[in-house]
């Protein structure tokens, strides 16, 4: 089966995480030769071949490097139109990007979500294959003012292809079991009608009764990763038929599931009536696996055929966060 040509919606990819060695190789020699940067060259930081970083090793690669070279708009616009490009080349027909708004020294939060926005436009005037909108990510480590300030982006950039908002950011940093003060924010967000998506139980530290409870109660659209959940968040989601968004080679790349590709929790969901999975890459830069690799391994590690791939893939369309307009846009390019 032919998993590149094969048509393709990713729901999870964050935008920084899902550029190349090669793109970040080839800022860092800009910036490096008009003596803009002193990080050292991305081929060194993050060798190519390497792709088993942990929940220790990976957020740093964005907190203490990559962000780093990511600081102006021509840097913005060239890293995004990379990525679409990726993604394209990749198969993907409809693409939803998250990213954490953030200032830089010549940057405002308000200007980056502006460059990456004309960024998407100007990618899909000339490839208009590929349809991306845009997800807002509020980080972990936020404040409640941070967070009310990317709803407000998020709200006021709606039409511009602003979908919905995301909780992200590194399971494993304290303070832990606190994502409740971000409760108003996500809160105000389905009140106006913005739609939400969430990392829920992606660590053990993460997986609380009460954080778990804490983020169902934001009504989410969909669900990230979704591995340290219990029972009872299990019997819930399977109840509302959730979406979740499933990204086997971060998950095992990463450690953060036990067993390989055989025990990743793929299997336990694949037959469970109700909710949908959408598969992801999560970080594609990082990881290394384009989304048609993840085709490819479930049907490799799950026994799946032709007609079961293209049925999982189906499965993705009604989670987009696309109208109903994109939606019958995907259901006719989608194999029968």
């Amino acid at each position: 089966m032919d998993y590149i040509a094969l048509p393709k919606f990713e729901l999870h990819a964050h935008l920084t995480g899902s550029i190349s060695r090669k793109t970040l190789h080839e800022v860092w020699l800009r910036k490096k030769q008009s003596s803009e940067t002193d990080l050292e060259d991305p081929l060194l930081v993050m060798p190519e071949g390497k792709h088993d970083y942990n929940l220790e090793t990976f957020f740093p690669l964005f907190s203490t490097y990559i962000y780093g070279l990511l600081t102006d708009e021509e840097s913005v616009r060239y890293t995004t139109t990379s990525v679409l490009s990726d993604f394209l080349r990749d198969g993907v027909c409809y693409l939803e990007l998250r990213t954490t708004p953030r200032a830089t020294p010549t940057l405002t939060a308000d200007a980056y979500v502006t460059i990456l926005l004309s960024a998407i436009a100007a990618f899909e005037a000339d490839n208009p294959q590929l349809h991306t909108r845009l997800i807002l990510s509020v980080d972990r480590r936020h404040t409640p003012e941070t967070a009310a300030a990317t709803l407000a982006l998020a709200l006021a950039n709606r039409r511009r292809g602003v979908v919905g908002l995301d909780l992200c950011g590194d399971p494993t940093a304290k303070p832990r079991g606190e994502v409740a003060v971000f409760t108003p924010v996500f809160l105000e967000a389905k009140r106006k009608g913005l739609r939400v998506t969430v990392h829920f139980a992606e660590a053990e530290a993460s997986g609380s009764r009460e954080e778990l409870d804490v983020l169902l109660a934001w009504q989410p659209d969909r669900l990230g990763h979704v591995i340290w959940e219990d029972e009872a968040a299990k019997q819930e989601i399977a109840r509302r038929g959730l979406c979740l968004e499933l990204c086997l080679s971060c998950n095992v790349r990463a450690g953060m599931v036990h067993g390989g590709f055989e025990g990743h929790h793929f299997g336990e969901w694949k037959d469970v009536q109700g909710p949908k999975i959408s598969l992801g890459t999560d970080d594609v830069g990082v990881f290394g696996s384009p989304l048609s690799n993840e085709y490819r391994l479930v049907a490799e590690h799950f026994n799946l055929d032709r007609e079961a791939i293209c049925g999982l893939a189906r499965q993705a369309i009604d989670a987009i966060f696309g109208d109903e307009e994109e939606k019958q846009r995907l259901r006719c390019i989608m194999w029968t």
